[in-house]
């Protein structure tokens, strides 16, 4: 099979495609023979993107069993067969139906066959062949970002690397020029450069200040056809920023500051605030505040805010307006992180003056002392000054002042305070056994105005003076032994040493002189010099039953000035001591045994006194449960239902504290209230009586219901009756009471009772029947 391409001869090649060519050499000429083949063309290049309006045509395929008859049919298969390419059955002309891209598919594979239409056979074997797609620069250069972000140090050298951009081409980089890229920069000299061949981004300026200009944008342009006319070309853009150095001195806006503050304003509180400016930003910008020199250096200082970069001043020392009103200092700020290569663009500090203005406040009054302490003795007269106290006003007013002592420190008003002059002096005597020290507080206030107030303690201390006699130390349990022997051993007289105390306190200690008050003919003292003494027995024979305690007189004194004595008397019991001096019994154990009384017939004694208070106990208590028998036990029982008052009034002309509603109306009275002075023997149904008329006079109101509560068969046989020691001046009737009874003799007559009327019958039934019976 053969093809045609052009009319172009194709020479012999030694991939085998197209034509195969044997040559031989007979004599001068060379001789050319062509070997036979079914197919010879193995390759097709077709153009990209063709416009034309009629099919692309890429080549003729012939075979050579094809007659030309038109017999023979031509049949295409491979990648695009029937789509992209079509060949004509009869002739064998094939042709692109499609515009083709090159960047899409750069060459297709397809296999073409010859077979005899009649028989369907195919004439020769199948062979492949392939279509390559020559490309045009049809497609412009491509950046691989559509925006670059590159930084780099302000102040770096020309040629300091900034960034590399990168775009590629989609055209076949191996035909021609369409995908050789040249790179060139269209925005941003003269600051930046770029490399053509490498697209390397580069300083192109020295110096470049970022307080002066932080950001850049350049454009970077890639042009195919090695940057030939018609070449073309895409854009990119890199956003360069620049970094900071620290390249920018701390500087002052101002030379001089001016703050103000009162005087009053506590140690470490804030005045105002400067700030020097810093072109830098992060750590390059940090800064540090210092004093420096100044007459106010004493008096405040600075510190740096570390978050806001801000010098703040602060109190030092308290300010006083009266003795200065402006303190001036000279403050100095730096860097704390600074780079050494740029040190020539000079000293990396400035300096400013800072004036405080201290504004004036009412202050209170000042004590010349922080504390007093005073001494006072304790025998010093009253009204005797103990000292001064001295304040004054701070203010340029000077206002006078007026003193006082605070009484809640003074609660005993021991002490007065003079309120102009300050003099302290003495309310009462003083005790310094009582309290040494006396802490009072003075107050100082001005007189225009007594809120401003100032507090001073006051120690006083009170001396001692030699105002006490010494006494003995503790109560001594003295006593001597019947069986003593004077003399009879140097420590067998020896009854008991003694010591003594004195509340004074005396500056050399104290020193004690121990004698008698009197020659005793029993003992004697002896003085040991070293505030004790030994108590000795001048005598023996000593015998409880004819003196039991002997009381002995010590006389003590003290060694200072004045000197102060006292007299101690020392009971001394004379005991029962066995063979060695220790004590058996002493006194009263002495007073038993000359009754004749033995330790044994003691404790019968009192145990026997112990029985009868039991047996008097049992019998109290057997007594009060026989008191809780029924009041009634037979009709000729009487009880007494006492009832005493410390005021009985005014008798019958008394009616202003008695209600007679109660009487007049008794159905107020509790229905189901029952008596509890007595156990009944049954228990009655309650009888309600009916309601009474209203009767205007009391007597006969009294008289009715005696009548309603005799005749009642309801009514217990029982009366209560009310004692009075004093029944009152307006009272017909002589006293009923029985208070008066045991003081009268004989025998009473009762009769009378009979003559009283209804009311008091049942009265008279017991006592004239009672009586009667006791006659008979």
């Amino acid at each position: 099979m053969k093809a045609f391409l052009s009319p172009v001869i194709l020479l012999e090649r030694s991939d085998g495609n197209l034509f195969h060519w044997n040559h031989l050499m007979k004599g001068d000429k060379l001789v050319l023979h062509r070997s036979k083949r079914d197919w010879m063309w193995r390759q097709f290049f077709l153009s990209e993107e063709y416009t034309g309006s009629n099919y692309q045509y890429v080549g003729k395929l012939r075979s050579d069993k094809d007659r030309g008859d038109g017999t023979a049919r031509y049949v295409l298969s491979g990648e695009g067969a029937g789509t992209i390419f079509r060949i004509d059955e009869k002739s064998g002309d094939l042709h692109a139906t499609q515009r083709l891209d090159r960047e899409e598919k750069a060459s297709y594979t397809l296999q073409a066959q010859a077979f005899n239409k009649i028989t369907g056979l195919p004439l020769e074997p199948a062979t492949e062949f392939i279509v390559k797609i020559h490309d045009i620069n049809d497609n412009e250069p491509k950046f691989t970002k559509a925006v670059y972000t590159a930084s780099v140090p302000e102040m770096s050298d020309i040629g300091t690397f900034v960034i590399e951009v990168n775009a590629t081409d989609a055209d076949d980089a191996t035909y021609g020029n369409s995908a050789k890229l040249v790179y060139s920069i269209l925005q941003g000299q003269p600051y930046f450069s770029v490399e053509p061949e490498t697209g390397i981004v580069r300083i192109a300026l020295s110096n470049m200040d970022r307080e002066v200009r932080k950001e850049y944008q350049v454009v970077i342009q890639a042009k195919d056809m090695a940057g030939q006319m018609g070449g073309l070309s895409g854009t990119t853009m890199v956003n360069v920023t620049l970094t900071d150095v620290n390249d920018s001195p701390p500087r002052f806006a101002y030379s001089s500051y001016h703050l103000s503050t009162y005087e009053s304003a506590e140690i470490g509180s804030t005045v105002g605030r400067i700030k020097a400016n810093d072109g830098d930003e992060g750590e390059n910008a940090e800064m540090k505040y210092r004093i420096v020199d100044g007459d106010g250096k004493e008096y405040l200082d600075i510190i740096t805010d570390e978050t806001t970069q801000e010098g703040v001043m602060v109190i030092k020392k308290k300010l006083d307006y009266e003795s200065k009103r402006v303190y001036t200092v000279k403050v100095e700020v730096t860097n704390t992180h600074q780079d050494p290569s740029f040190s020539d663009l000079g000293p990396f500090l400035d300096t400013a003056i800072v004036k405080v203005t201290a504004k004036d406040v009412d202050e209170p009054p000042v004590f010349s002392r922080p504390q007093y302490v005073f001494e006072v003795n304790e025998d010093t007269p009253k009204g005797i000054a103990v000292g001064t106290i001295a304040a004054w006003d701070p203010d340029a007013t000077h206002y006078p002042i007026q003193y006082a002592i605070d009484q809640h420190t003074d609660p005993e008003r021991l002490y007065h305070i003079d309120p102009k002059n300050g003099s302290i002096t003495i309310l009462k005597s003083l005790d310094r056994e009582v309290s040494k020290w006396h802490n009072i507080s003075v107050l100082a206030s001005e007189i225009n105005n007594p809120h401003q107030r100032s507090r001073v303690p006051v120690l006083i201390k009170v001396l001692d003076v030699n105002d006490n006699a010494p006494e003995f130390a503790m109560i001594y349990e003295t006593f001597v032994c019947e069986n003593v022997k004077a003399g009879y051993h140097k420590n067998m007289n020896l009854i008991q040493t003694i010591s003594a105390i004195d509340t004074d306190d005396p500056l050399v200690g104290h020193k004690f002189v121990f004698t008698l008050s009197s020659m005793n003919p029993n003992f004697t003292i002896f003085d040991n010099e070293d505030n004790t003494a030994r108590i000795l027995t001048r005598r023996s024979g000593f015998n409880r039953r004819e003196m039991s305690v002997y009381y002995l007189p010590v006389v003590i004194s003290d060694s200072d000035y004045p000197i102060q004595s006292s007299t101690s008397t020392l009971t001394i019991r004379v005991c029962s001591c066995d063979a060695t001096g220790n004590m058996r019994s002493c006194s009263v154990d002495a007073l038993l045994l000359s009754a004749g009384l033995s330790t044994g017939a003691l404790v019968a004694i009192l145990l026997c006194i112990l029985i009868l208070l039991m047996i008097v106990v049992l019998f109290s208590a057997l007594k009060k449960q026989r008191r809780k028998e029924p009041l009634i036990i037979s009709k000729e029982d009487v009880r007494d239902n006492v009832v005493s008052y410390n005021d009985e009034g005014g008798g019958e002309e008394d009616t202003q504290a008695f209600d007679i509603g109660t009487l007049r109306h008794p159905e107020v009275i509790e229905s189901n209230k029952l008596r509890r002075d007595i156990i009944p023997e049954m228990l009655f149904p309650y009888h309600r009586p009916s309601p009474m008329k209203e009767c205007a006079d009391v007597r006969d109101f009294i008289i009715s219901r005696l009548q309603e509560n005799d005749t009642d068969p309801f009514t217990p046989p029982y009366d209560s009756l009310a004692t009075y020691a004093y029944e009152g001046n307006g009272s017909i009737a002589e006293s009923l009471s029985s208070l008066e009874s045991s003081v009268t003799e004989g025998d009473h007559e009762y009769d009378y009772l009979s003559n009283w009327g209804p009311q008091f019958k049942k009265l008279a039934d017991m006592y004239i029947g009672k009586d009667t019976g006791v006659a008979n």
